[in-house]
């Protein structure tokens, strides 16, 4: 008898949990984490195509896409994508290894804080350069996500290679290792 109202009781108490949970999500939409599924789905960019031009300032000067004499690694994020965190140490080593003979750029591409639960802002950005120990240039905040809405790929990151005719040879979105980016970046300079 015992066991079946202890039963009965953790049932109940589960079920109040997950009704509390509901009406806690439903009532505070902002306090729910963001994910790749509220970027953009696709952007006009494509691989082949001419890259859409843009200039922004960025941590290390104004960057201008019509005039960049080498490739381009264009990366759109949002600070507070974990995949997007994670892939700083990537990028970070191929800026190291390719720096030099390709333009790198990330651009950050949501409206939403690091939190998830607040809106962007160039403090944010600043924030996300500083904690994961960001490198290569980023651009200031675009408050209109005007380089976003020509990249974008169906969540972030969004990685873009471009090379020197500015044509897209490369487009991806998602977290990806080093090796086969590093492979793209040579396919890239060659």
């Amino acid at each position: 008898m015992q066991r079946r109202a202890l039963l009965a009781f953790s049932i109940i108490a589960l079920a109040l949990l997950v009704i509390i949970a509901i009406v806690v999500v439903k009532l505070h939409p902002s306090q729910q984490l963001q994910n790749a599924s509220t970027a953009p789905v696709i952007a006009p960019a494509s691989v082949g195509a001419v890259a859409p031009t843009f200039s922004v300032p960025t941590t290390h000067g104004e960057f201008d896409l019509a005039v960049v004499d080498r490739p381009v690694l264009l990366e759109v994020f949002a600070t507070w994508c974990p995949h997007c965190q994670f892939e700083t140490g990537i990028l970070n080593r191929l800026y190291q290894r390719f720096g030099k003979r390709v333009a790198f750029i990330a651009i950050p591409g949501s409206t939403t804080d690091i939190t998830g639960t607040g809106p962007s802002s160039q403090e944010d950005v600043q924030t996300f350069i500083t904690r994961f120990g960001v490198r290569y240039p980023v651009a200031m905040y675009d408050p209109t996500l005007a380089v976003s809405r020509l990249y974008i790929q169906g969540g972030y990151p969004t990685i873009a290679m471009i090379d020197r005719s500015k044509r897209i040879v490369y487009l991806k979105s998602g977290q990806t290792n080093y090796s086969p980016l590093a492979r793209a970046m040579e396919k890239l300079l060659h």
